[in-house]
Formats: structure tokens, sequence, C-alpha cells
């Protein structure tokens, strides 16, 4: 082979023939000699050549191998598992969310027995199946390997061999590949290299991992363990499948905390190369767990929780045990539906504007509103239609923040504490006379129906606005004698008399719901978040304001509403403070109207109980003089229309009333009526100019009525 020693116009590697009245003369040093050979290269070499490069390129199949041997471990640990573990861990859930109801808990606390039975019987006939097929084969090699020569041996080797093989190539741990596509599920063994419809090889990271060797890489580059302790590093159970996306129980190298990788969320998802809103991360609280332990959540989807709303069950609902059901919250990312049950605890809700705060604190309230043994005192920083249902039912409503507005709160909230003392007074002698009352030195489901010691829920909103304008208050303290006392900060002051509430309150039925908009040290004050057991959080900008409202402890086990976006609407990360940790969820909807007429409900249900008190009481007679000023001012203006009048003096319009409505009016008298008019809104009578046979006398006009408007 010679190349031309002078430029040529063909490409020097074309392999294309020219037609014979085309063909240039052969230039002498031109590469010619060889193209047919080019052309006729033998496949067969070609597929050789091709099949020891991809041997080479995956070390001969030896982590292909590795990693076929450790499938078939996963697959015998979870057929032999076959999800026993999770359905006794269900029924443990069960038994206890039927702590209480002593019918319900025996009937869950048979079935725990009876799946730890079941799963019992299973593991025992699975090893005596595992036991038989093993003694088998291994007799079988037995055999072979000492009545056959070398062949033999070896053909069982390369048998053990491509059967590791078969087993760990990639796309063969089923389950965990089925959501990737097609592209990504052909990955190599370190899923990074991908094949692409054109044949070329690109570099991309998978949504699953292939196997634990994938995810063990995946801590590694998130900085939570290093290449070091991947030895050490385990899956407790295979990737699967789990709701719209796939999960994996994780264990730590020996003397790691799960506090470790919990608090790394948005590092895991810059590994996998994925939204952070698709990750959860929480410490493995199972009975199988331990502290070294974690679960992994990832979504298929950037937003899990959709972004549709779902109503409320208890907009259908005629009324509530509040005490026994607690508040259907919503869903979390998995469809699993979440209960909270706020007895003997407060909740702290902290968030940015408009991601949901006052719809969780609306389905509190309307559990409460639909019990009539509950009392609901509602304290807002602003006032506005968010809470003006309730009116009918409060036992106190306050909404505003101005001096006397300010002054109301610290009243209701004395009135309040020292009706909590009375009640734990009370229920010290009641213990004194009759311990088994009281057997838990707590209010019991019978004595909140007793009247006078129903449950007490305070709601809280807007209260960074209510503690604000505290702060430009002073509050006067200690001796009030003439020139005694000193001021304090009226926030101080605030703020301890909530957190005061909260402690005297626990076990004699008192409830605190407090929702701030802006979650710093200002609007959460620690000495308040802190007496508060459970803790919500929408989304808000950065780490410090989770750990502001959730709690540092929370945040470090996962709790990451930080990582929430623009698109979570609904979406709280709720920190339970039991052993269940946080979860989150999206919450679901009850609309002003919905939840208008779910507290018309409620006071129906207070007037037939006789638990309606305080404020609501008072509403309810302002609404009855209301509604009957109204009614008076419509049957004039029926009167006038009937006689197609504009002027009426009194004794004509009281006439025609009485023989209009005899029995709403059967004792009127002009003098009466005026009185009446002049409540409702009408004025006083007025010159009706000459009439009757009268000069000037005085009555009514028509335009005076139209303000009540018409049926």
């Amino acid at each position: 082979m010679t190349t031309a020693p002078h430029s040529i116009r063909q490409p020097n590697l074309s392999i294309v023939k020219q037609s014979a009245d085309t063909a240039a003369e052969a230039v002498e040093g031109t590469v010619v000699e060889h193209q047919g050979e080019i052309a006729k290269t033998n496949s067969a070499a070609r597929l050789a050549e091709r099949a020891k490069g991809h041997a080479l390129d995956n070390k001969l199949y030896a982590p292909w191998a590795a990693r076929g041997y450790r499938n078939l471990g996963q697959r015998w640990l979870e057929a032999y598992r076959d999800d026993h573990p999770q359905m006794i861990a269900s029924a443990k859930a069960e038994r206890k969310a039927a702590k209480g109801d002593t019918a319900a808990e025996a009937g869950a606390h048979d079935l725990v027995q009876s799946r730890r039975a079941g799963y019992r019987r299973h593991k025992l006939i699975y090893l005596g199946k595992t036991a038989g097929w093993s003694a088998a084969g291994t007799a079988g090699a037995a055999v072979g390997a000492v009545t056959g020569g070398l062949w033999v041996d070896l053909a069982m080797a390369i048998a053990a061999y491509t059967t590791g093989i078969y087993h760990g190539r990639p796309g063969a741990d089923g389950e965990s590949n089925a959501a990737l596509p097609p592209s990504e599920s052909a990955a190599g063994s370190d899923g990074l290299i991908v094949t692409g419809d054109n044949g070329h090889q690109i570099e991309r990271r998978p949504t699953r991992p292939q196997g634990e060797e994938d995810l063990v890489t995946v801590l590694i580059k998130a900085g939570i363990v290093t290449e070091a302790q991947r030895d050490e590093t385990r899956l407790t159970s295979p990737i699967r499948t789990n709701g719209p996306g796939w999960t994996a129980t994780i264990e730590l190298p020996p003397g790691m905390k799960a506090s470790a990788a919990t608090g790394k969320a948005a590092d895991i998802a810059s590994a996998l190369r994925v939204k952070k809103t698709r990750i959860e991360l929480k410490a493995d609280t199972s009975d199988e767990g331990h502290e070294g332990q974690f679960v992994l959540w990832v979504a298929d989807q950037d937003n899990p929780y959709g972004t549709g709303k779902k109503p409320s069950q208890l907009i259908e609902a005629e009324r509530w045990n509040f005490w026994r059901d607690g508040v259907p919250l919503g869903g979390d990312a998995r469809g699993m539906r979440e209960v909270l049950h706020l007895m003997w605890s407060s909740l702290m809700v902290g968030g940015l504007q408009d991601y949901g705060k006052s719809y969780l604190a609306r389905l509190i309230a309307a559990a409460a509103a639909l019990d009539p043994h509950m009392r609901i005192v509602l304290i807002t920083g602003k006032a506005g239609p968010d809470w003006a249902p309730l009116k009918g039912i409060a036992h106190a409503y306050i909404a505003g923040s101005s001096p006397d507005r300010l002054a109301a709160v610290h009243d209701i909230l004395d009135e309040t504490i020292s009706d909590m003392q009375d009640r734990g007074e009370r229920l010290e002698r009641l213990f004194e006379e009759d311990p088994a009352a009281c057997p838990e030195g707590k209010v019991t489901p019978e004595m909140a129906r007793q009247p006078g010691s129903e449950l007490t829920l305070v709601i809280v909103d807007e209260l960074q606005e209510l503690l604000d304008a505290a702060a430009l208050t002073k509050v006067k303290v200690g001796d009030e004698e003439e020139g005694g006392g000193r001021g304090r900060s009226g926030k101080d002051v605030l703020v301890e008399k909530f957190a005061r509430f909260v402690r005297v309150a626990r076990y004699v039925g008192g409830m605190g719901v407090f929702i701030t908009q802006r979650p710093d040290s200002d609007s959460v004050p620690t000495k308040l978040r802190d007496v508060c057991v459970k803790r919500g959080c929408f989304r808000v900008k950065g780490a410090g304001s989770s750990r502001m409202v959730l709690g540092d402890d929370a945040v470090a086990a996962g709790a990451a509403p930080h990582l929430l976006g623009e698109a979570s609407k609904g979406v709280v990360v709720l920190e339970q403070g039991a052993d269940e940790g946080h979860v989150t969820l999206k919450t679901d909807v009850i609309d002003l109207p919905d939840f208008k007429a779910i507290c018309e409900r409620g006071r129906d249900l207070r007037e037939e109980a006789g638990t309606l008190t305080g404020a609501a009481v008072r509403h309810g007679e302002r609404a009855s003089e209301a509604a009957e000023s109204v009614a008076l001012r419509r049957d004039c203006l029926h009167v006038f229309d009937a006689a197609k009048a504009e002027r009426m003096r009194p004794e004509t319009l009281t006439t025609w009333l009485k023989e209009r409505r005899p029995e709403v009016y059967a004792d009127l008298t002009p003098e009466s009526l005026k009185s009446m008019l002049r409540a409702a809104g009408a004025g006083s009578p007025v010159p009706l100019g000459a009439m009757d046979g009268l000069v000037n006398p005085r009555g009514y006009k028509r335009e005076s009525m139209i303000r009540s408007g018409r049926p």
C-alpha cells in the first residue's frame, strides 16, 4: 500500500465504486489496492471481535456473575419473607389505631398473632424446600466431581458461572428495572452507559438504580459513605416498586447513624439526577429497623402529590367524634390516608403564604365543629371571611390586632387557662374519691361529654400579626395597686400565655392550633413551639426555616419542607411527635361555602345537645334580631305594594300588617310599630304632607323600607 505524492480530488477513504465512464485514471500511489477487501470484511470475524471487546469491557462478566448471585440471594430472601413482615406491621398499626376501643383492639391483636403464626409456618415450609433442593444439588455436584474427569468439573464451573452472568445481566433484576425507559434499562453494570436508538453509547444515569451496587454508588456520590465503606453498606430489602415510585431500605456501615443520610435528600437527588421534590428519607422505625438504617423513597414524577384538589369527607358528614376519629387530613404520595389525632397535644403550623396553612386549620376546625362536645375559641390577627362561619358556634371569636382586640385576647386566655385549672382541680378531687373514674389521671371520653367539661380547641391564626402588634404594647403585671406593678412587653406576655394554656390544658381536654405565615424566630417563639408536640410545615425557603417550625431533630430525621417546590400547594410535612416520625402529605380541601354549611350543622348539633355557649349564643341572639328586623321591613314593603302607596301613617300600616299576618302582628300597636321600625333601621316617622284629611301627618315612606330588599 502506497500513498499519493500529491493531492487528489477524491476523499482519501472513499470506497464508492465509480462507473467505467466516469472513473478517473488511477494515480500512482493512491490507495486502491485493498478497497474491495474493505467492503468485503468477514462478518464472522467482526462479530467475534465485537464479542471479545464486549467481554473485555465488562471484565469477562465477573461483575455480572457476582450481581447475579446477589440477585438470586435477594430473591430468595424476598420469597422467604413473602410480605409477611409488612402484613404484621400493618396489623400492628391497626392495633395501635384501635387504642381505646377494647373490641377493635382485641380483634387487631388477634390479627397480629395470626399473621405471626402464618409467618412462622411459611418460614418452616420454605426452609424445608430450600434444604431439600440444596441437598439434591450438592449431592449431584459431589457425584459429578468424584466420578467425572476434568471436563466434567470444567463444565460444572462454566454452568455455575454462566448462571450468575444470566441472572446478573443488565435488566435481569426484574422489578428494580420495571420503571426505566427502554434506553435506560439497557445500561451496563454501573448504570451509566446507555445505548441510544442510533446505536451510539451515551452517558446517562437511570432514575432507578439497577441493584445494590448502583444504589451504594449513589450514596458515595452523595457524600454519605466513602468508597472504602462500600462493602459495609448494604440493602436490607431489594429495590422495589412502592406506589408511584420505588423504595429501598439501606443499612449504613457500623457506627453511622441514619441521620447521616436523612438530612441529605438534595445530595441524593443530585446523585440520582432527579429533582429534590421526588426524594423522601426517613429513619427506619419498623420492628426490623435500627439506628443505622433508613428508608429511601423516590417518586416517578417531579410532583407526586398532583395538582388537583380532593374534597374532605367532612363536607358530607352529619356529625363527628373528634376524640375517637381524629381529623382526616389527606393522603401521602403513595396514596395512604393520614389522620391527625390531636388529643393530648397541640399543633404548630408554619410556612410561606398561600401554600395551604388555613386549609389545614380549617380541616381541624370542621372536625371540631361537627362534634357538639367541642368548645372552640377562635383568635386571628386579621379580620376577614376565613373564619367568619365559626361565629355561630365559637365560644369566643376575636378577629384583628388593634389594642382593644389584644386586650380581649388576654382576657379570653386568662379565662380559658382558669377554666383548665378548675377542671384539673375537679379531676384531682374525683381521683381522690374514685380512682377508677380516671385511672390515667386524665380526662376520659365520658367526662368530656359532661356540661362544662367539653374538649376545648383554641385556634390562633395569623400568629405573626398578633405578636407584631403585641410587641408595640406594654402589659402591666405584678402589684395592681396604684403606682405599683411594672410594664412588660405585650408580646412576651402573650407568648407565655399561649404556652401556659398548652401546658395546663393537655390532660384536661385542651388543645391549641397555632398558625403563622412567617416562620422565623420572631413569629415562631421557641418557648411556644417546644410545648407543641405536633408540628406542621408547608413550603419554606431554607432548612433554617424548616428547623424553626419542625425542630432540629425532625429535619435531621429527613423532614424537608424546604425541598418542596412552587407546585407543592397544599403539601405539608407533619412531625407527629411520636415513634412514627414525620409524614409528607397533601391535605384535603374544604372551601368556605362548605365550611359555612358545616358550621351551620355544628350549631344545630350544639343547640340539640345544649352545648352552645359564650359568643355563639350572643351571636345567635343578634342574628335572630337582625332576621326579625329584615322580616318586619319586608312585610311593610309588601303592604306598601299591596296598597299601591308611597306614604302611609303608622295607624294605617299597623292595620294592614295585622290583617296580613295576624299570627305575628296580632298585638301590634302604632307605638310598638314605631319602636320596632326604629330598631330595624327604618328610622322615625317623617312628615308626609296632606293625606287622609290631615294637613301634614307623620308616617313612613316606601323608600325607607327598600333597604331590606325583596324576599
